[in-house]
This record gives C-alpha cells, sequence and structure tokens, in this order.
C-alpha cells in the first residue's frame, strides 16, 4: 500500500531524510545542461531494472544510467568488455518502463561504435529507438568524428573521461588517471574537445580533485564525477556499490548508504529455515 505523503514525511524525519526536490515535469537534455549555470548538482545513479528504476525516480534522482556495469554487477562478467549491445537493450527496455521524471542515459558498449562513425549511428539509434534519451561514449580524440555526427543527426551525447572501464586491458586495471602533468594536460584537452564536438556533459572517473575541478571550470557543460571528488557539477554511483549489494566489491569513491545485501541474506536463511522447520507457510498463508 502506498504511504501518504504525511506518513512519507514521518519516515523522512524519523531517518533524517530531506525530501526530493519538487519536480513536476520530466527532466530533459537541455535541463541537465542549464544545471551548469544554476549550480545545482546533477545527482545519477545507474539502474538495470523496472523496480530500481521506479525507486530512483521517486527519490528524485535526476539522471538514471544503463551503464555498461551492468556486466559485472547483473552479469557475473569478469569486467564491462564482454557486454553487447542486446545486453543493454534487455535492461534499458525495463529501466524505460520504471521511470517517469530522470533523464534516461544508455552505455554504448564496447565494439559498438569504435569501428566507423556509420556503426556508432546505427547502434546508438537502436538504444534510442529503445527508450534512452542520450548515450554515453568512452575516450576522447578518437571518438571525436562519431560524436559530432550522432549531434548532428539529434541524438545527445554524454562524454566519459578519466579511467574509461571499456579501456581496462589497455590500462591494465582501475587506477587513477591524469596524475601526471601530461596526462592531466590531454584530459583537459580531450575535455574540451568532447564539448566543442557537441557533447551536451561528460562523466570523469578516477581522477585527482584538483584536476576534475580545473576541467569542470575549463568547460562550460556538466562534469558528472565518480572519484573524481566534490568540484563536479553532479555525480554517479553504480546502484550495488551505493545499497551494498555488490558482495565484496569495494571502492573508494562508493560510499554505502544501506547494506541491503545483508538483510536480503537475512531474509532468505529466515525464510529457507521457516520452510524447513515446517513454521511456514502457517495458515494465514493457506487458501
Amino acid at each position: 500500500m502506498e504511504e501518504t505523503e504525511a506518513e512519507q514525511s514521518e519516515h523522512r524525519a524519523t531517518q533524517n531524510i530531506s525530501p526530493p526536490a519538487t519536480r513536476r515535469e520530466h527532466i530533459t537534455m537541455p535541463d541537465v545542461k542549464a544545471r551548469k549555470a544554476s549550480g545545482d548538482k546533477l545527482v545519477m545513479v545507474t539502474a538495470y531494472d523496472y523496480a530500481s528504476a521506479r525507486l530512483a525516480d521517486r527519490a528524485g534522482v535526476d539522471m538514471v544510467l544503463v551503464g555498461d556495469s551492468v556486466g559485472p554487477v547483473m552479469l557475473g562478467y569478469k569486467n564491462v568488455v564482454p557486454v553487447t549491445i542486446d545486453d543493454i537493450l534487455h535492461h534499458l527496455q525495463a529501466v524505460r518502463r520504471g521511470l517517469k521524471v530522470a533523464f534516461l542515459v544508455a552505455d554504448m558498449p564496447f565494439g559498438t561504435y569504435q569501428a566507423s562513425v556509420e556503426q556508432a549511428v546505427q547502434n546508438a539509434s537502436i538504444l534510442l529507438k529503445a527508450g534512452a534519451e542520450a548515450v554515453k561514449l568512452e575516450g576522447g580524440t578518437p571518438i571525436l568524428p562519431a560524436i559530432r555526427r550522432l549531434t548532428e543527426v539529434g541524438i545527445p551525447v554524454m562524454g566519459h573521461l578519466g579511467l574509461t572501464p571499456q579501456s581496462i586491458n589497455q590500462l591494465g586495471g582501475h587506477r587513477v588517471q591524469g596524475v601526471n602533468d601530461r596526462d592531466a594536460e590531454r584530459l583537459i584537452a580531450d575535455a574540451r574537445a568532447l564539448e566543442e564536438a557537441g557533447a551536451f556533459g561528460m562523466v570523469l572517473e578516477t581522477i585527482p580533485a584538483t584536476l576534475a575541478a580545473q576541467i569542470t571550470s575549463t568547460v562550460s557543460i556538466p562534469t558528472i564525477g565518480i572519484g573524481a571528488g566534490v568540484a563536479c557539477d553532479g555525480q554517479v554511483q553504480v546502484w550495488h556499490d551505493l545499497l551494498g549489494l555488490g558482495g565484496g566489491r569495494t571502492f573508494l569513491h562508493a560510499r554505502r548508504y544501506a547494506e541491503i545485501g545483508q538483510l536480503i541474506e537475512l531474509a532468505l536463511k529466515e525464510y529457507a529455515d521457516d520452510v524447513r522447520s515446517s513454521r511456514f507457510p502457517t495458515r494465514e498463508h493457506s487458501l
């Protein structure tokens, strides 16, 4: 049964949770870009199914990303490289059904945009037809032609710089990027180039906070940080890391706001014990 507004307010008060900002209309790409000037921080989270999308929307999240992180956290892949466009499509369609307000972004998986501009347009179009409102591509200079063409044909593009998980084999692991002057200058140049190519925003992942602040002040489009400090125009976190559903996965940039995984495990153990001891079902649960 749905909580009344008074009950929701009481729940927030007891949990020391502030209510989400009042929002009556669906968030659009221009709304996202406008946040840069307004100074209001953007809140982004990944989601992979209908139920989590509904919860994110009701909580007041601004942007939802169907990320290729679906591979490691939902499909059991070692990393994001094996994720296919069909994997993204399956989860994107479920998330689309659960959102009413939040702006929906879909990752373009590895191998779906690197070969040619034509390949990028074709695959991005598939994702938009399935309900995405923008696509996210990793990288800088090498993918600028694809970004330019995508934006020319009306497909909003979000960039992604710093630690780019699709390049994990080349990077040699999850390592901080932009730590020396040469790499920092390259990332700043790439950020400017992404903006010039038409990107409406960019994710900055696992780079020094000072560098992220410099990039954020350099470009006129929003930066969304993950492991990049507080100066970014917004933040993104992976659903499972945020809620304690990732098993033993821990990252410096992720704060656990709940330990849902432990609660689920305890509930399942209690259920199993009740079934084995014939405490469930009871007469109350029987016809």
